[in-house]
């Protein structure tokens, strides 16, 4: 082994609550400071040397990975107004192509596209790769189209930090207009398409100002539409699918509100109140016409912890409420879709996602059934007001992605296109199931699994498994596949999803039981499914690595406090390590809007107490034999800085941890580098530290 870097140490200390805590790795915080640009590039060239044996391993999981992927594709074509959208990608290109072509006059089938066979008519709206040229990173962000199609909007990012540059083409002539905003989150076309509506962020990174452009007169003379000071709540905008609304909506992870504009009217004119802000009630609006009557369809939780969907007359919201669909403790409400003649609901029961059919007119929901255990499914691309068909998406842990059309009139799902694996990928060939632990509570946490059948199900003998879990912002972990994951499933690893607290497999009610001053039940949960896998035989604490990413990542360094025992090795990616010092600093980015989701350590003193009781920098303990683990981050990241998993480390090499490393890339964001070739590098290189330490790098 190479000599790790040793950060220096340089006490400085804070004080809350009389507790006085020295951080002597604090002054890593200084990103512009070249003695921390050092330290991440020598942690880089650590990293390097210690994993310099697995080069060969890192290209061929690259080539498999590639070699699975049909490069040059295309996506199911989605019809707005009469234009078929699609985007294709190219073998060799890293980013894709936005494209367009003329649609036939009342012809709602999707044409089938054939990948390498030059589609008539087409129109290239955007090239990524041409958007990227000399650039390190490239991120698109916005990307819209006037409702006559004469525009094209579309929002890039070069840092990886989500800070957005708005641009605008007309599609008639190919020029690109003046009309360039900088420094933006999100933005979209007014209906009329002689605007753009956007919303920028303030110093903490927070959207909290929705603006008007009208095009072509000078961003110096943007109109502010409406300004959110609470400084724990979120801004975000939308129009609704009629076309009639704008809507501005405002929220923390608890709270929520909701505003509206009438489209019909001034764009400027004073946005009307939904339902007034009420501590711990969230609510989101849409907008149908019911039996000639404009109704507002309110999916909300008030005394409703799952949910319950309502509809009030749009022009008197606060007035007579009538239920549309009743809340049912355990089936878990998740959105609402209006269209003209229906609505779709999707919900969660038993741990997987449905998806229903609303009947205006008897409030009946019908729900689609899908055949495989294990399964996720949502209503996607579908911007028409009135289509004869709905467009579904569709996975499991063996099915590929799936687009389907569900015919409304015959209620029969068409199968549109399912991704392509190369390599000759049988879905018999695999098996998934779902087993149960119990957490020292008594809860029982489900756990997905998958693996090949070749090697006998789960059980039948101790197995290499790689364990994934996050638990944090009722986030579920749902079934999906992964090209990259079979590269592993082919070499024997079982790989398994620790359903734990905190997030919102199982309802309301299980993300509750794992935040705040529950949170700890998150870690001991992850801790039970390790030890239910454990025990059953399905796996040996030297046959066992875990992974989480983000919020993930600070599971992941609690659990490696608790039990580290249990783990050969633990992946954190862009790990939220250093919880409590970051909570505690309402001018870091995103601080004060999750002071729901963990608790107030600046003013709390039993929130302080109990954060420090389980984040992961704090409670790195001296002299325990840690598992081998690696740290991936990013420097330009706004959501988890850097910093956090560089003290992290260098408070473990400090405690004693032997085999430790840090990856920073040095130009991306939280979701790593960007283009896909450069995206398969990242995971065959995590993947291949993931199989030597599961003894199977050979």
């Amino acid at each position: 082994m190479t000599d790790a870097p040793i950060a220096s140490r340089r006490p400085t200390s804070r004080t809350f609550h009389g507790d006085t805590v020295e951080d002597p790795y604090e002054w890593l915080r200084e990103k512009d400071s070249p003695e921390v640009i050092a330290h991440l590039e020598a942690e880089n060239a650590h990293t390097d040397a210690e994993t310099a044996h697995l080069e060969g391993l890192r290209e061929q999981l690259f080539q498999e990975i590639k070699g699975r992927v049909q490069e040059t594709d295309l996506s199911v074509p989605t019809r707005r107004g009469e234009w078929w959208y699609y985007s294709r990608t190219e073998e060799g290109a890293q980013y894709g192509i936005h494209c367009r072509a003329a649609a036939a006059p009342d012809d709602w089938t999707p044409p089938v596209l054939e990948p390498g066979v030059a589609v008539p008519g087409e129109i290239v709206l955007l090239d990524g790769n041409v958007e990227a040229e000399g650039h390190e990173f490239f991120s698109l962000g916005a990307f819209d189209t006037t409702d006559d199609s004469s525009l094209l909007l579309w929002s890039t990012d070069f840092e990886g930090d989500e800070v957005y540059t708005v641009h605008v083409r007309d599609l008639t002539t190919g020029v690109t207009l003046d009309d360039e905003i900088p420094g933006t989150a999100s933005a979209f076309f007014t209906p009329d398409g002689t605007s753009i509506i956007y919303t920028t962020r303030d110093d903490a990174w927070r959207p909290d100002t929705l603006w008007l452009h009208r095009l072509g007169t000078p961003v110096t003379d943007d109109i502010s539409l409406f300004h959110e000071a609470d400084e724990k709540f979120w801004l975000g905008a939308g129009i609704t699918r009629s076309r009639r609304y704008l809507v501005i909506g405002v929220g923390s992870s608890i709270t929520s509100e909701e505003y509206l504009v009438d489209l019909t009217g001034e764009i400027t004119a004073e946005p009307q109140l939904v339902w007034p802000r009420e501590e711990g009630v969230e609510y989101s609006v849409d907008h149908a016409v019911v039996a000639g009557e404009d109704r507002l369809f309110i999916l909300h939780n008030r005394d409703a912890l799952d949910f319950e969907l309502v509809s009030v007359a749009a022009a008197a919201p606060a007035g007579d409420v009538h239920v549309v669909v009743p809340h049912v403790a355990g089936r878990r409400l998740l959105g609402m879709d209006a269209f003209r003649d229906f609505a779709t609901i999707e919900y969660r029961s038993e741990g997987l996602e449905r998806i229903g059919l609303l009947d205006y007119s008897s409030d009946a929901v019908d729900e689609l059934a899908f055949d495989e255990p294990l399964y996720s499914a949502g209503v996607s691309g579908n911007p028409e007001w009135h289509s004869p068909y709905l467009r579904l998406s569709y996975t499991s842990f063996v099915t590929p992605g799936t687009v389907y059309d569900l015919d409304l009139a015959t209620r029969e799902l068409l199968l549109r296109k399912r991704a392509t694996v190369l390599g000759g990928y049988e879905p018999g060939d695999y098996g998934q199931q779902r087993a149960w632990a119990t957490a020292p509570d008594g809860t029982e946490v489900p756990i997905s699994l998958v693996w090949k059948r070749s090697f006998g199900a789960p059980g039948d003998d101790v197995r290499p498994v790689h364990l994934y879990g996050y638990g944090s912002y009722e986030h579920s972990i749902d079934p999906g596949f992964s090209v990259a994951r079979l590269s592993a499933l082919d070499r024997g690893v079982i790989f398994a999803v620790a359903h734990v607290r905190g997030g919102g497999e199982m309802g309301r009610q299980w993300y509750e039981e794992g935040k705040l001053l529950h949170k700890k039940n998150t870690f001991t949960d992850f801790v039970a499914c390790a030890q239910h896998l454990i025990d059953d035989g399905v796996t040996s604490p030297e046959k066992l690595v875990a992974e989480g990413g983000s919020a993930g990542g600070l599971l992941m360094g609690a659990v490696a406090n608790l039990a580290p025992e249990l783990f050969a090795g633990i992946l954190a990616g862009v790990p939220f390590v250093d919880a409590l010092t970051s909570i505690l600093d309402p001018s870091l980015p995103l601080t004060v809007v999750e002071w729901d989701e963990w608790g107030d350590p600046l003013h709390d003193p039993d929130v302080y107490a109990y954060m420090k009781s389980y984040t992961p920098y704090e409670n790195v303990r001296d002299g325990v034999e840690y598992p081998r683990i690696l740290a991936v981050t990013s420097l330009n990241d706004t959501r988890v800085l850097y910093v956090e998993p560089a003290k992290w480390v260098a408070r473990l090499r400090e405690a004693g941890a032997s085999d430790v490393l840090l990856k920073c890339e040095m130009v991306a964001g939280h979701g790593g580098v960007s283009g896909r070739y450069n995206s398969w590098r990242e995971r065959a290189f995590e993947l291949a530290w993931l199989l030597d330490t599961l003894g199977l790098a050979d």
